[in-house]
């Protein structure tokens, strides 16, 4: 069986309070720096970043309103890593035309060598679509339709083009192309609509923090829901596990965190292999910058090899 691969959402750039450590309020670009080359050192597969275009007053006190631009971060961040890969988790693709979109992420392919992961969902803030003159209530459908046509954008086709019920494009030129033949697509999203996308749109599943008992039915729908469209090929089943801490903690770390010694969370993290799961996105409790980059250093050394 092939070994579980782990990648990491960068703190600082998204610091919702579901998550984020009191340290990273104070951090910036040197600190992401710092992670992004400890992820790189250490075997991680990719760095991950969040998209909001804004946050409106009344989710601003529990989501804040720090939330770093997805594509500007990872272009940022490719300059300094060699071979770690840049997931955007997720990016809110409705919000943008799939031309802009498609010129921004080719752009970023190109410059990083082919790392890019392009991670798309449906987003969940109305205000930001409302804004924007997006419709809110038919936002999966602009989804559906912007997978379609940003998979043609960021084709090898200089001049691509794509003729939908939202979009029609065609005779406009957009080079650089990307490094990649195909720019890998992961669909973000646990409801019954966002995992029938993932399954018939993508080329792998972010879920949204499903906990481990409900995973083996999203992944065996996601399997079979493959199978009856007849569609064959690779494909990344994902998991976000539990937070992390390698060692025994010398302060509170939340129970709900897996603690101890490299061999035990190696053991608990095998068992998302055994459902099914080709790659966690893993997170660590930590109370400085130090600490962070620490505790990734010492699972890439040390939990990694036993995936």
């Amino acid at each position: 069986m092939p070994a579980l691969s782990y990648g990491i959402q960068l703190p600082v750039q998204s610091q919702s309070t579901i998550y984020a450590e009191p340290w990273e309020a104070a951090a910036g670009p040197e600190d992401l720096l710092a992670v992004a080359r400890a992820a790189d050192r250490a075997g991680f597969a990719y760095l991950a970043s969040c998209d909001h275009v804004g946050i409106p007053r009344r989710l601003a006190s529990a989501m804040s309103t720090v939330w770093y631009d997805p594509v500007a971060t990872l272009a940022f961040l490719a300059a300094a890593t060699d071979r770690v890969r840049l997931l955007t988790h997720v990016a809110v693709t409705g919000l943008r035309h799939p031309l802009l979109g498609a010129k921004q992420y080719a752009t970023l392919d190109h410059l990083s060598g082919g790392r890019l992961i392009l991670g798309v969902g449906a987003g969940h803030v109305r205000e930001e679509f409302e804004a924007l003159g997006v419709d809110f209530e038919r936002r999966g459908v602009v989804l559906d339709e912007s997978i379609d046509a940003l998979r043609t954008a960021l084709g090898p086709d200089e001049f691509p083009e794509h003729h939908g019920k939202l979009y029609d494009f065609e005779g406009l030129g957009q080079r650089p192309r990307p490094a990649q033949d195909r720019v890998p697509v992961w669909v973000g999203g646990s409801s019954p609509a966002a995992v029938r996308r993932a399954a018939l749109k993508a080329d792998g599943w972010l879920p949204q923090g499903d906990p481990r008992d409900r995973l083996p039915a999203q992944i065996a729908r996601i399997r079979r829901l493959r199978q009856e469209a007849g569609i064959e090929g690779p494909y990344v089943m994902g998991a976000i596990v539990e937070p992390l801490y390698v060692g025994t903690p010398a302060w509170d770390v939340g129970r709900r965190t897996l603690t101890g010694p490299p061999d035990a969370l190696a053991e608990s993290l095998r068992a998302y292999r055994a459902m099914g799961v080709d790659q966690i996105q893993v997170r660590f409790r930590s109370r400085s910058r130090t600490e962070l980059t620490d505790q990734m250093a010492a699972f890439g050394a040390q939990v990694g090899p036993l995936l």
